[in-house]
């Protein structure tokens, strides 16, 4: 059965929100390097699926990605990038496609392992449908207590726009935590 794909913010009342801790993993890379789960602690976090071969939307959905990374230069904000075809995109393959982007792998990790281990942490954790070549068009924003907090189409200007928004809402959190004398 597959989870629900989320739709606009999450609210704790509606349901169980998703965390990040849900599902510990660890992947590699597009370096090769191993990248735990544990490393998106205190981060804002953009997740999204996609397989370097697509022959749809993907490179549009990473390329809306990128320009999003541009316009938003904080070392706070990282994206996580799963791909559904970890046989084909291994950390070589990760690394050519991550160019096309002009990913700078200290903000935006294109990971590939088990894909298992990959469907559990889409299905559980992103809220998203993930199975081998099958993924979903949306991009997931994780605030830094690792609480899914809200996901839009990356191929819909508007709502593209909502997701950036909601990315510059969570980041501002801490700062405004920070003025109030809280600290997140």
């Amino acid at each position: 059965m597959r989870p629900a794909p989320v739709v606009g913010a999450v609210k704790d009342d509606e349901f169980e929100v998703p965390n990040l801790a849900d599902v510990p993993f660890t992947l590699r890379d597009q370096t090769g390097a191993e990248f735990s789960s544990e490393a998106l602690e205190g981060r804002v976090v953009i997740g999204a699926i996609f397989f370097a071969n697509c022959p749809g939307p993907c490179f549009r959905e990473n390329q809306a990605i990128a320009d999003l990374l541009r316009k938003i230069d904080d070392p706070d904000l990282l994206v996580v990038s799963l791909t559904c075809d970890p046989v084909n995109d291994t950390p070589e393959v990760l690394a050519k496609y991550a160019e096309r982007f002009e990913a700078d792998p200290k903000r935006w990790k294109f990971l590939t392992g088990d894909l298992k281990l990959i469907e559990q942490v889409g299905q559980k954790v992103f809220r998203l449908p993930v199975e081998l070549g099958v993924h979903s068009e949306r991009g997931v924003v994780f605030d830094r207590q690792g609480r899914l907090r809200g996901g839009y189409h990356l191929l819909d200007a508007d709502k593209l726009a909502l997701l950036e928004k909601l990315t510059r809402d969570v980041l501002a959190e801490k700062a405004d935590a920070m003025a109030a004398g809280i600290v997140p």
